[in-house]
Order: structure tokens, then sequence, then C-alpha cells
């Protein structure tokens, strides 16, 4: 049972805390009063230190679309490894990847990969500015676009500091540039009239309007017809690039979130899936936008992995398996989840809801409705619950986020779905009876 302070995972956090801060190198493992372990993985389990198999609803924070160790990906990468794994040249895999994704969706004239989501959308905002000449942006609130400090900003804002109507331009790491603040407009999510109004008193100023069109950490909460046709008429209006950020997104369907709404934004930040499992980020768009990625475009571009080809072959093999019927059916075992779910929890008289799209799901301990990150922000009290939850969830051999987000696999089966559900009734009935 988790925790145990005598586990082999306990030491090795132990271990871990005198040379690593904080015993991690990414925050999001960092579970109390320990990590958990990991020694290898195959499908959808993972088997961790202690000799505990979870089924995994996370997948690398949504990068497996295929699970783990999926035979395309392994057998092509072990092949490569003989042969080198980077060089300082160009490489055939590089250009067919490139045509792969570029030949799936109708926005996609050109490619440019890198070797994580923070970076595609960084070089996108980049590229947004140098396209555009101004230096704004705007982005939702609560909205995660990783690890750049512009698209940090208002990330975790809380009701102390919010503000009122007009989202404010709140700092999420410590030692943020007011600089920063300043060149990042704050709108909010599902309100396209409030959102207008806010936009367009920054309009001469806005290189871009960044977008996540199923953000995790504003509820999952699909954007209504009208909000996303508000940022498309506001862009092509006033000369601001519409950035779609698809790191996570893009697993949405074979032409990505954006083929789904039927929108086609200049530009776009990948990443996760499109790698197989190997560190990867992506902008692509339309030519004007991307040309300044070009000799003398005006961003200069590079890094020492930057399509590789063991990442390039691992993305391959990854989305050749991701046809149309393949994701038709992966996104029905998402309908079949968040119906279940729905059922569930009516059945058993507990307070939840699971908002979501495709293969994508979070789970929220309220009942009340969900329109954007001020109404998803959680009360102590139900962040307290979701702990209960995470940790019922863990000791049944059920993996998804601390915060609810839930992330389905092309080797997830119905069975594994049911449990999940059963397990999380579960757990919700043991946070009420204890909190």
């Amino acid at each position: 049972m988790y925790p145990d302070l005598n586990s082999r995972s306990a030491q090795l956090y132990e271990r871990a805390k005198h040379v690593l801060p904080g015993g991690n190198s990414r925050t999001t493992i960092d579970l109390k009063p320990h990590p958990i372990y990991v020694t290898h993985a195959e499908g959808s389990k993972v088997h961790d230190v202690d000799g505990n198999i979870y089924i995994d609803f996370i997948n690398n924070y949504t990068s497996l679309i295929h699970g783990h160790a999926y035979p395309g990906v392994t057998e092509m990468v072990t092949e490569q490894l003989s042969k080198g794994t980077a060089y300082s040249f160009g490489t055939e895999q590089e250009i067919a990847h490139a045509e792969l994704i570029c030949g799936r969706v109708p926005g996609f004239d050109k490619i440019r990969f890198m070797n994580s989501g923070s970076e595609a959308v960084m070089n996108a905002i980049k590229a947004a500015r140098a396209f555009t000449g101004r230096p704004k942006i705007a982005k939702c609130e609560g909205a995660y676009h990783g690890s750049y400090d512009f698209a940090e900003v208002s990330l975790n804002s809380g009701p102390d500091d919010w503000g009122q109507n007009d989202p404010q331009a709140i700092p999420y790491s410590k030692g943020t540039p007011q600089g920063v603040l300043d060149d990042v407009v704050v709108i909010p999510y599902h309100d396209e009239v409030a959102a207008a109004e806010l936009l367009k008193g920054s309009a001469g100023d806005l290189a871009a309007v960044v977008y996540d069109p199923v953000a995790s950490r504003v509820g999952m909460i699909p954007p209504s017809d009208d909000y996303l046709e508000m940022l498309v008429d506001f862009c092509q209006t006033h000369g601001v690039l519409l950035v779609f950020d698809e790191v996570i997104a893009f697993r949405l369907g074979y032409e990505g979130a954006q083929g789904m709404r039927g929108v086609t934004p200049d530009l776009t930040a990948l990443g996760k899936i499109i790698g197989g499992g190997f560190p990867v980020g992506a902008v692509a768009g339309r030519d004007a936008a991307m040309q300044v990625f070009e000799g003398g475009g005006g961003l200069p571009h590079g890094g020492t992995f930057n399509g590789n080809p063991v990442t390039m072959l691992a993305g391959m093999a990854t989305m050749e398996g991701m046809t149309r019927q393949a994701f038709d059916e992966l996104n029905a075992l998402g309908d079949f989840a968040r119906e279940g779910f729905r059922e569930a929890f009516g059945s058993a008289g507990v307070t939840g809801q699971v908002t979501g799209q495709g293969s994508l799901m979070r789970l929220h301990l309220t009942d009340r409705p969900l329109t954007n990150y001020r109404t998803v922000y959680p009360t102590t009290e139900e962040s307290a619950r979701m702990n209960v939850v995470h940790r019922h969830l863990l000791n049944a051999g059920y993996y998804q986020a601390t915060y609810g987000l839930i992330c389905l696999s092309t080797v997830n089966t119905r069975e594994e779905v049911e449990g999940l559900i059963a397990a999380a009734v579960e757990g919700i009935q043991a946070a009420e009876s204890a909190l």
C-alpha cells in the first residue's frame, strides 16, 4: 500500500534528494511523501520497484498514444541505434516525418522540429513576433503552455489575485520580470464578449493569440463555436496570428483538434505523440508565417538534437499506427468512459463529473457548472478529496494525474476503463466519508 516508508521507492527518494532539487527533475511526479519509481512498462501496465503493477491512465502525460513499448517504435528505434543517434547533418528520416505530418493537416504547409512542447510554444510565439513585428501575446487565464515566461503568465492565479471581470497578468515563477507581464494580455476562457473587448484593447500590439482547444488546466472544457469564431475573426481583422497549442490536443484526431473544429490557425505548436515516446516538439503552419525560420527570415533557430533520427523514426511509427480508424476507435473509448463515469456517479449518488474530448478527460469533484478556469478552480475541500481519490486509485492499481487528468491509449480496454470508474467511485465515497 502507498505510502510505505520502508519501500524501495521511499529509499530511492531519500537517495535522490541528495543530488536532485526536491528529489526529482519534474514536479509532476512529486507525490507526497515520496514518488513512485518504475522498473519497466509494457502496453497499459507499469511496474514499480516494489513489484506493484498499475494500469496507466496518464501515459507519460498524454505522450504515449499506443501505451508503453509499442512494437512499431521499439523495432525502428532498435535498428537505428546501431547506426547512430544524432548527427551534425540532415537525415531523410526528418524529411519523411515532416511529410507525414504535413500531409495530414491542411493548414500545415511546413514544419520545424525541436525537442519539447515548451520549446514549440516558445518558438511559435517568437515566430509570431518576427512575422508581425509586434511584442505582445494573448492567452487564456489558467491555460498551461509550457515553461516559457510569457506562456506561464496567469497559469496558477487564484481568487486572491485574479481580479474581477478582467483577468490579471499574474506571474507563475518567482522572479518573472514586470516586462513579461506587461506583454501578456490575459483573456477569460469561454466568454467571447469579454475576451473580445480585452483583445481589441491591445490589438495594435498583439503578435499572437495562443490558444489550447482542450486546455487541461482550464478544466478540459471544449470551447464553444462562438468563442472559436471570435478568435478567428479577431485575428484576421487585426493581423494577429492565431497560434494553436496542440502539444496535447493533436491526439484528438487524424487532423488534430483543429481538424475536428474546422479551424485553420496560422501556427500550431506540437509535441507529445509525434515523438513516439522520445523528446520532441514542433511548430507547423502556413508557409508565409513559417518563412521566419528560413535564412534571413528573422528567427535563427537551432538545436543539437532537433530532428534526430531516433525521435523521427519513433514518431513516424507512432503516427502511422494512428489511422483514421484508430482515432475513431480511441475516441469511442473516450466517449464510453465519460458516459460510464456519468452513469456510475449518478447511480452511486457521489459528487463528481468528467469533462473532456476524445481520449482526454478530467475528473472534477464538484457538481457546479464548469465553464472556465475560475469555475474549475478547486476549493480547499475539493483538493483534499482529490488527494484521497488519487491515493485510492493508486492503491487499486490505477494511475491518473494528481489533479484528475485521465488519458487513454490504444491499448487500454473497456474492462480497464470500467475498473477505473469503479475504483474512482469507491475513492470518492471514501473521501466524502473521511472529510
